[in-house]
């Protein structure tokens, strides 16, 4: 408990180590796993325009390919976050090719402050709740691998 009352937003996890996060975008679904066991299921949104793989600034897609949890960032305008380290390489090079950005700043995250009238909602983040977001933030650590699927 906080000074004030609330629980805190930071919970402690003492059970087997993820060693790799998968997000099925067809599916909506994401999964902590321990080796090929799966630790904990989630329903999450995806960005607006969730088909196909991340290419530019703006494109409202989420990445899709391996990539790992670069950061855990405890004040995230979205509860919690944990960013993924999208823009890898090969990413940059294609986006320069094209003369535009590749964009950045994909998260795992929690909910929207405000009520979301659509399924996929964010810039090409992977969304969960709040409260779900408090588990996985305290499930995994920085330089998990990320496995992100069409």
């Amino acid at each position: 408990m906080t000074a004030c009352g609330n629980p805190s937003k930071f919970k402690k996890y003492n059970g087997p180590e993820v060693t790799q996060i998968q997000v099925h975008k067809a599916d909506r679904k994401m999964y902590l796993l321990h080796n090929d066991k799966v630790l904990k299921e989630y329903n999450v949104s995806l960005g607006f325009a969730p088909t196909g793989h991340k290419q530019f600034e703006g494109d409202g897609k989420t990445p899709e390919g391996a990539y790992r949890i670069s950061y855990k960032n405890p004040n995230s305008e979205f509860h919690l976050s944990l960013k993924v380290n999208y823009p890898n390489e090969a990413d940059r090079a294609y986006a320069a090719s094209q003369g535009k950005s590749p964009g950045g700043d994909i998260f795992i995250h929690g909910g929207p402050k405000k009520k979301v009238s659509r399924r996929d909602w964010t810039a090409g983040c992977v969304a969960v709740s709040d409260k779900q977001m408090e588990t996985i933030y305290s499930m995994v650590n920085v330089g998990t691998p990320i496995l992100i699927l069409p």
